[in-house]
């Protein structure tokens, strides 16, 4: 695996784009490879990246220069479930060496206070159990990303490059491109084979299939104007937006009372009674979080998020520390001295469940395949499911 070129080494057909590295990314290319060992025929993929790491398992982290010790939020997926036969199986092997295990979390519901000369709320939910397990990666959510990534054999994963729309060069000449390139832009009818470019116009190889694993809404952007046969259906799922706020102390016994088991039973996951806030988890009590400064996520609401979307972020951070201020209850002396916000656009699929299940997007005349977990129910096993479908499709 590389990230600064493309691979050299010659490999059996089929070639095979996928587009973006994320976890539907990384598991589709995952089960590519499985399925080549039965067939015999060896893929060269590519998984074209617009970041600098892979997984949608985010971690941010910041260093205490007196301590050394860090602060850890994980500020995306904060665990997955594993309903089905397929999917535990999948992942048993990452629970027999303890990199995924469960996360027996204590779940209480909090209502904040409505005046300062209140306390909030608490009042206890349920304890999630290792029978309905959820899980969480360790020492970081992101760990089991780049486990899946480190393990893949035939696969190059580029960093940093921005896929261009697919219809991009089939319309506007590029000037460092000569007309030949031109009468073969995008799309090759006689081999199948699809041509991709970078956002500054360089071509990024030719490939048999191109998958694209990207949020409906850059999805969207894609396959724009490019012949894409199930175009109209890539608009069907709706997405939400997410804000997520990251707090940090310096110490436990500068906790406000409500983290620090003073008003209620200790808990680890809160579900809020917030027109703002929506879930609170405490990163330091995880499993194999011990070490770590006190550290708290908070997720705001999917619908306060989307009507916020565009809003400078700054003034959404300022908004959401209020609503958690109230929430936790914090005054001067146990305010957090580390605070950070990150803005989800793509963040939840709303799920109809009366509807059908829209599953993977082929068009099989140019072998591309638009995928993702808002193809499904916009989860983490959506994202096997989905990886599952790819495979099935192409091999």
């Amino acid at each position: 695996m590389t990230d600064h070129a493309l691979c050299s080494t010659v490999l059996s057909d089929p070639k095979i784009a996928i587009i973006g590295g994320g976890l539907t990314g990384l598991l589709t290319a995952t089960l590519l490879e499985r399925a080549s060992n039965q067939t015999g025929n060896t893929p060269q993929i590519t998984i074209f990246e617009k970041s600098r790491s892979v997984g949608r398992l985010a971690t941010r982290y910041r260093s205490d220069s007196e301590t050394g010790k860090n602060w850890q939020w994980s500020f995306g997926a904060q665990f997955f479930t594993a309903k089905t036969a397929d999917f535990q199986q999948f992942i048993a092997p990452w629970l027999d060496t303890g990199l995924l295990q469960p996360w027996c979390a204590e779940v209480v519901e909090l209502t904040p206070a409505s005046n300062n000369e209140q306390s909030p709320n608490i009042q206890s939910k349920e304890q999630w159990d290792a029978v309905h397990a959820r899980y969480i990666s360790k020492p970081k959510m992101t760990s089991w990303g780049r486990e899946l990534a480190a393990a893949l054999k035939h696969t190059t994963i580029v960093f940093k490059t921005r896929v261009a729309p697919l219809a991009q060069y089939l319309h506007h000449q590029n000037p460092q491109q000569s007309q030949h390139q031109i009468q073969n832009q995008t799309h090759n009818q006689d081999s199948k084979q699809t041509e991709l470019f970078d956002e500054t116009g360089a071509s990024l190889g030719w490939f048999d299939w191109v998958i694209c694993t990207a949020p409906n809404g850059q999805a969207i952007e894609l396959m724009s104007d490019s012949g894409f046969a199930q175009q109209d259906k890539i608009t069907k799922p709706q997405m939400q937006a997410c804000y997520t706020l990251m707090l940090g102390w310096d110490d436990v016994r500068k906790l406000p009372e409500t983290l620090n088991g003073q008003l209620a039973p200790q808990w680890d996951v809160a579900y809020l009674n917030s027109a703002v806030l929506d879930r609170v988890f405490i990163e330091h009590q995880k499993p194999a979080r011990d070490e770590l400064l006190p550290s708290v996520i908070i997720h705001a609401r999917n619908d306060w998020s989307e009507a916020h979307v565009d809003d400078d972020i700054e003034l959404v951070k300022e908004q959401l520390l209020q609503a958690a201020k109230q929430a936790l209850n914090w005054n001067e002396d146990s305010a957090p001295s580390q605070t950070d916000c990150h803005r989800w656009r793509y963040a939840a699929t709303i799920v109809n469940k009366d509807a059908e299940e829209l599953g993977i997007l082929i068009d099989a005349t140019k072998q591309w395949i638009v995928s993702g977990d808002w193809c499904a129910k916009g989860n983490i096993e959506s994202c096997y499911r989905m990886a599952q479908q790819t495979v099935k499709a192409i091999m």
